[in-house]
């Protein structure tokens, strides 16, 4: 297995960095990354300090995949995130919306949890399931560099829970090699990630890429054992929950012998959402696989 450790921080996903690891479809990496704070905050004391590092989210990468070409796609099924510090940190110091309703003297709430034996220590008397998911994952587009800090077409600040171990995610290839970017991974997140910070920490995420030629997709999708999903972002909201509502429908046409319309009504009344970052409109549309079987 290769390993890609730590090197320069990037946090927009470029075309114009050197690939830092070349590898063959199929092959499984072992990839680590800096925390989404830039590795400033490792006790409750410290603060994050945007003057010497003004950018969140730092990214790992780029990996190029040997023969991919635009109109491809990656499908990254993620096997492992595993600490590396043995703690996590989050911060609630950017209310941002919430202060309309609550204020605008937040604390800056630094908090550092440690991690062991599946939980994290969140305070004496409360622990939550160590549940670890890629904030950052996405590739290279072919026109522009998004930064870190929103979702888009490639992938990016997706924020969903589902980017976790067990889980596939597909992205469209715009580049040769499609220049695979990862960072951010979280212990734990609630949906909507309500303070734009999770519980933050460096990881080792073990990764196997696959190649799958042609297949040309506009959004990302997320495979799970028991779940489809397609992956929209945008705000309002609304326009991206029916849009990736749309994408599934298609999805299901496509690949799975659905009507689009019939699955449209089906997914209506099992359809599911789940939210990434509440401030840029990151949702997922998913339905069970066990639906998939009928018509």
């Amino acid at each position: 297995m290769k390993r890609l450790p730590i090197g320069p921080l990037y946090y927009e996903f470029s075309r114009h960095h050197e690939p830092r690891l070349r590898i063959e479809p199929g092959e499984t990496v072992m990839v680590a990354s800096e925390d989404a704070l830039s590795g400033q905050i490792r006790s409750n004391t410290d603060r994050r300090d945007k003057i010497k590092m003004p950018y969140s989210n730092p990214l790992t990468g780029p990996i190029a995949v040997e023969g991919a070409e635009p109109g491809d796609a990656l499908a990254v099924t993620i096997q492992e995130i595993r600490p590396t510090i043995g703690e996590c940190a989050t911060r609630t110091a950017d209310p941002k919306q919430l202060c309309e309703w609550l204020g605008t003297d937040c604390p800056h709430g630094t908090h550092v949890c440690p991690i062991r034996d599946g939980l994290i220590y969140w305070s004496d008397s409360v622990t939550i399931p160590y549940t670890p998911m890629l904030g950052c994952i996405g590739t290279a587009p072919d026109w522009g560099c998004p930064t870190t800090a929103p979702a888009g077409p490639h992938g990016g600040n997706m924020d969903i829970i589902e980017t976790c171990p067990g889980n596939t995610v597909y992205l469209p290839v715009f580049i040769p090699g499609g220049f695979l970017y990862l960072g951010d991974a979280h212990a734990a997140m609630g949906h909507g990630e309500l303070s734009a910070t999770g519980l933050e920490m460096p990881a080792e995420t073990t990764i196997t890429v696959n190649l799958l030629k042609g297949k040309r997709l506009t959004w990302p999708r997320i495979e799970s054992p028991t779940e489809i999903m397609t992956i929209v972002s945008g705000a309002p909201m609304e326009r991206s929950i029916a849009q990736a509502y749309a994408l599934l429908s298609l999805w299901m046409e496509t690949e799975h012998g659905w009507n689009r319309w019939r699955a449209y009504d089906l997914l209506t009344h099992v359809g599911q959402i789940s939210v990434g970052y509440y401030g840029i409109g990151t949702v997922a549309a998913k339905v069970d696989k066990r639906y998939l079987h009928g018509r």
